[in-house]
């Protein structure tokens, strides 16, 4: 169940990138959907919605593998108990 879960909270910040490139690549096109009354405003819904996906998505990924310590030394977070321990 808790797979499910994790499975539907990842899919929708997809289907908004998705939503999100359809909208732009449409702007190139010339094609204007409805809700949108101008062709640039459609592209920067886009731009907006596929960046918020991409970025969830990306921050998702960074926060599990942080946890399991599979990151580079420099996207480490630092251990500020630790820092202050040390002062």
């Amino acid at each position: 169940m808790a797979r499910l879960i994790a499975f539907i909270v990842l899919l929708i910040p997809a289907l908004i990138a998705g939503a999100g490139i359809k909208f732009m690549r449409d702007t190139l096109y010339g094609i204007l959907i409805s809700p949108f009354p101008w062709l640039w405003l459609q592209f920067l819904v886009g731009l907006i919605f596929a960046v918020a996906g991409i970025g969830f998505f990306a921050g998702y990924l960074l926060h599990r593998d942080r946890k399991r310590g599979r990151v580079a030394p420099r996207f480490q977070k630092k251990d500020e108990t630790r820092e202050m321990k040390i002062k």
